[in-house]
């Protein structure tokens, strides 16, 4: 057998693990099939492109489970999160990218790799057997030959999910007049100054019309995928809209924490908000504002918004399909394919949710297949880490903990998308200590200082874990 990786995909995953499995000694080969055959999302051959939002989402590693999850990949040597935090451009407490950079960055560093062969070519089948050891990483785009490969091998279809993409404005169409520079509750994050994003506020009036807009507006259908779930992390605006009235008001139109500053006097009804897409500060995205609207009728209404009455389009929203595993049922614990021991999968086709999760995943897969392949055992990370807790959602399925510690059957839910959260971690083994002095814990405190004793045990358990691999 090949001493070979062969990995399939190059996006965050695929560049993630060939990465982290050649910096172990392992000759990899990545096949990316861009620009042999393009997707629906994708608008360039760079490897790691982002499709979606320009956002890692929260860096906050003391009370934030996406920020744990920073923190595991950068002590991991994650070349995902090296070109981020390289390319990060002003976004509050998140870790936001100038996506072409950045993807430029991910695409430089595995050209250059010694250990790194890319092959640009499209992959139609389960890999030959001479290949050895694979990781499949094509994302939740994968191409619908391999996709029903995959599926008449394991016997099971693959579900599947519609997922959205938000515009991006050209800043320099936006008008200050009406909008204007704060982040929510001013705080300040990595790169940021407490006005890191751009606010556009709306009255009731505005508000309400918007929103029966948005409800009437005409929208992209496809017939055939009508029955197929959207997943709530990342749900189209107008599927929001339907919801209710007040759903995107407390959701991502919401006003809190932020005061306009050319009417301090006047309280916002709901507030949109833009953030910023690249590193020069020219393009910004509508945050939350993934949809599946005609692109003439986003623009019409789009522009109805207070200080986008001009704004001129970089890209308009859209909608693709994604595809995922029954993870659950077809991975074991090593993310190997059950009856087909040399093929791995990783990233978002496995059933994780977001940019950072994905590549996550790209990294186990990858340190996984390098210790078979070198003859080496490489645990699990225990499942009080972030990405131990992902590897055992995604090959365990969700299971809800009782106030005791013990897994409870009777609550163990369908296996679906997830973002890393920490619902996931299993609960604190040991009795919360309050602070000197206080008496009795506030809601919110305690669930503050509960989040931070998960930071502290996660840190020490993914040292202990790293520490304990041999290389």
């Amino acid at each position: 057998m090949s001493n070979k990786l062969h990995i399939i995909g190059g996006g965050l995953a695929g560049s993630e693990a060939a990465w982290q499995a050649a910096n172990l000694g392992v000759d990899v080969i990545l096949h990316e099939m861009r620009p042999v055959r393009g997707t629906d999302a994708h608008q360039t051959d760079s490897l790691a492109e982002l499709v979606c939002s320009n956002s890692f989402r929260s860096d906050d590693a003391e009370v934030n489970a996406v920020g744990i999850l920073h923190r595991e990949m950068r002590v991991a040597n994650s070349l995902i999160i090296k070109c981020g935090d390289e390319h990060k451009v002003p976004a509050g407490t998140a870790l936001a990218v100038d996506r072409d950079g950045f993807s430029a960055a991910v695409t430089k560093a595995i050209e250059a790799h010694p250990k790194i062969e890319i092959v640009r070519e499209e992959v139609k089948g389960l890999p030959p057997k001479d290949w050895g050891h694979t990781i499949i990483a094509t994302g939740p785009l994968t191409a619908p030959t391999l996709a029903e490969e995959i599926a008449k091998a394991t016997g099971a279809d693959a579900l599947a999910f519609f997922d959205a993409i938000a515009p991006i404005i050209h800043f320099d169409s936006i008008d200050f007049d009406k909008a204007w520079f704060q982040s929510r509750y001013d705080k300040v994050g990595p790169g940021g100054n407490g006005k890191d994003y751009i606010n556009c506020p709306m009255n009731e009036e505005q508000y309400n019309t918007f929103i029966q807009a948005l409800i009437d507006g005409e929208k992209t259908e496809f017939k055939e995928w009508e029955d197929v779930p959207y997943f709530d992390g990342c749900l189209p605006i107008e599927v929001m809209a339907e919801r209710g009235p007040e759903t995107l008001r407390h959701g991502p139109m919401k006003p809190m924490g932020l005061t306009n500053a050319h009417d301090p006097e006047t309280k916002a009804y709901a507030v949109v908000q833009l953030r910023q897409d690249n590193a020069l500060g020219t393009l910004y995205n509508m945050v939350g504002f993934q949809t599946k609207l005609k692109y003439a009728a986003q623009v019409e209404l789009f522009r109805t918004i207070s200080g986008l009455e001009n704004a001129e389009f970089a890209r308009l929203g859209g909608l693709h399909r994604n595809t995922y595993l029954n993870s659950p049922k077809l991975l074991d614990s090593e993310l190997r394919l059950k009856g087909f021991e040399n093929i791995r999968f990783a990233g978002q086709i496995t059933g994780c949710e977001g940019y950072i999760e994905s590549a996550s995943i790209g990294i186990l897969a990858a340190r996984f297949a390098a210790g078979e392949i070198q003859g080496r055992k490489i645990e699990q990370p225990p499942i009080t880490t972030s990405m131990g807790s992902l590897l055992n959602h995604i090959t365990t399925g969700h299971v809800a903990y009782d106030d005791d510690g013990k897994s409870n059957e009777k609550t163990r839910r369908s296996f679906q998308p997830m973002n890393i959260n920490f619902g996931l971690f299993p609960p604190l083994t040991e009795k919360l200590q309050k602070p000197e002095g206080l008496k009795r814990w506030r809601g919110k405190d305690k669930q503050l200082a509960k989040k931070k004793e998960y930071s502290k045990r996660a840190e020490r358990d993914f040292q202990a874990w790293l520490d304990g691999q041999e290389v």
